[in-house]
């Protein structure tokens, strides 16, 4: 078993890791956003990567999610875990909180970026459910025994809708209320692409979404700003750490989830046509398919 952590806004590293070393990738589809900081929690391989770079130097729109999961998929990874800062759309969802989502809504335009396929091979997978259910049903065991001593009042939702904006702006408060009355529940700017490219790597995948504001909707609570972000963000690391660290010494159960057949049937092309260089760089994503 191998988990690969992807840390967001104020997570950067992970102290429990023991027999670090770092690996410094190069992909087909250029680099990943840092070095991967691998060792073990326990009996678990674990790999680390900085989503926004150490530091946080890339934008949202900059990350490059192909070259990140595609380095996941080279070093082994069968489950990733996403941490990240998200915006309440709803009142009960509230600063501090945790949602596990289960759904995205796609307001980006960044298609093409957000797929290993094209170029001369096509293949269309079934994103009906983005994130593994399996392993989301875990996180959310290990986050409700932790919540009482390490939560500082924080509540966990599971399931919901991320919408998926691209920054690096928040939202207008026009569209905060339009999302809103389409009864979405968070939002964020960096978790679909993870979700999608990791279909069809077909690695396991579920975000961790730490709230941090009520967007901008919100008429009575202060507008969103990065101070308010990183002071509630700060808040969550810790939980973070612990559930990740709890979360890894559970990771031997068996997923008995489809996640690792996702591309099965979804190549569309011809075997045949497909360049040889397409099939050389694919081979860690579709070589049990395409020969």
């Amino acid at each position: 078993m191998k988990l690969g952590i992807i840390g967001g806004s104020g997570l950067y590293e992970l102290d429990a890791l023991k027999n670090v070393k770092e690996k410094k990738l190069k992909t087909p589809f250029g680099s990943p956003s840092d070095a991967y900081i691998c060792g073990r929690i326990g009996n678990v391989e674990v790999m680390f990567l900085p989503r926004h770079g150490r530091g946080h130097h890339i934008l949202p729109t900059e990350i490059n999610h192909r070259a990140n999961i595609f380095g996941f998929k080279t070093l082994g990874a069968d489950k990733i875990i996403s941490v990240s800062a998200v915006g309440s759309l709803k009142q009960q969802y509230r600063p501090r909180d945790i949602v596990l989502p289960d759904q995205y809504f796609d307001r980006t335009k960044q298609s093409l970026a957000h797929t290993f396929f094209g170029g001369g091979i096509v293949a269309h997978v079934s994103f009906a459910e983005p994130g593994c259910k399996e392993l989301r049903k875990l996180i959310a065991a290990v986050t409700k025994k932790l919540l009482p001593a390490k939560g500082e009042g924080a509540r966990l939702h599971v399931g919901g809708t991320y919408v998926n904006m691209e920054g690096p702006a928040f939202s207008t408060r026009a569209e905060s209320n339009s999302y809103r009355k389409m009864s979405h529940d968070i939002i964020g700017m960096t978790s679909i692409g993870e979700a999608k490219l990791c279909k069809e790597a077909e690695i396991c995948y579920q975000a961790i979404s730490f709230i941090t504001d009520y967007d901008c909707w919100h008429e009575d609570a202060a507008a969103v700003t990065v101070d308010m972000v990183i002071s509630n963000l700060n808040a969550n690391v810790a939980l973070a750490k612990h559930v990740i660290v709890s979360l890894a010494g559970g990771l031997d159960q068996c997923c008995k989830c489809g996640c690792g057949s996702s591309l099965q049937n979804a190549i569309m092309s011809n075997h045949k046509i497909i360049p040889a260089k397409v099939k050389k760089n694919l081979k860690p994503i579709i070589g049990k398919y395409v020969k």
